[in-house]
């Protein structure tokens, strides 16, 4: 069946709008209609529908289904890649971890790391084996490595730990490819000891954060910005609550804390910024 990408009309767009919302805590902003339709396409597509406002008169008609969860997942931006932008890859490598290593070598022997916003695993993988790579004696420490999204299917993808040949291209060094994947075919897997030391669970940032510790490093990379102003405070006042005075927060080169919440500071390591704030307790 052939199904036509047009633009939305107002009531439809409203109505996805406010599911998305709802379910997700993201905003979509009026010039979002087009590229909203583009992403519901494949979904109408493949549940039988002749276009996509058919397919958002099933959703009107009907309480939560499964559907409902296809179209929020689509309609979700999950870009990610290894390392991505390396910079604060870099920053972990060589002076972030060596320096929180050293803080906790005679007392915990623990680190606690959270990526918020894991997309189909790339990220936490990323942090795994730069982990694997600054701590020799990784087997005589507790590291608890959290990896969360919002979307369920992200989450079984990461959970497989198995990448397409373009995702392995897209920022991952060939000696680390060499050293953590092993090749099936067309697929790169994952080795087992890199998966085991990451933990994925489905979270939505803007709702409460009781399975989350204290943390030593905190990535939010390219996710405020799909929340409105109010939910990025929100957020970030959990993240208060949650960073360990001397941890980081790693959010995205374009965005900040600036105007959100006083508290962090920015800490320049080379070409990579991160915050920090000394409250550990925040409100």
């Amino acid at each position: 069946m052939r199904v036509e990408t047009s633009e939305l009309a107002q009531a439809d767009f409203d109505f996805v709008r406010a599911l998305v919302k709802q379910h997700s805590s993201i905003s979509l902003d009026d010039s979002k209609g087009y590229l909203i339709s583009s992403r519901l396409l494949p979904v109408a597509r493949g549940e039988g529908f002749e276009s996509v406002a058919k397919l958002i008169a099933h959703l009107r008609s009907r309480a939560h289904t499964r559907v409902h969860t296809q179209v929020l997942e689509a309609v979700a931006t999950t870009e990610t890649s290894f390392f991505r932008d390396f910079h604060p890859y870099e920053a972990l490598r060589d002076q972030v971890i060596p320096d929180l290593l050293r803080k906790r070598r005679e007392t915990t022997r623990m680190l606690n790391i959270w990526c918020g916003a894991c997309s189909s695993g790339q990220e936490p993988y990323s942090v795994a084996m730069v982990l694997r790579q600054v701590v020799p004696d990784i087997d005589t420490w507790t590291i608890q490595l959290l990896a969360s999204d919002f979307s369920g299917a992200m989450i079984e993808r990461a959970r497989d730990g198995i990448f397409k040949q373009l995702e392995v291209n897209r920022g991952l060094p060939a000696h680390l490819l060499v050293r953590n994947f092993d090749q099936h075919g067309a697929s790169w897997w994952i080795k087992e000891e890199v998966k085991r030391m990451v933990t994925f669970f489905q979270l939505n940032l803007d709702r409460e954060w009781t399975c989350i510790p204290q943390v030593d490093l905190l990535f939010l990379r390219n996710v405020l910005i799909y929340f409105d102003v109010e939910t990025r405070r929100r957020i970030l006042r959990k993240v208060r609550r949650h960073l360990r005075p001397d941890g980081f927060l790693i959010m995205g080169g374009a965005e900040t804390t600036l105007s959100l919440d006083d508290s962090f500071k920015r800490v320049q390591f080379g070409r990579a910024a991160f915050y920090q704030t000394g409250e550990g307790s925040g409100a």
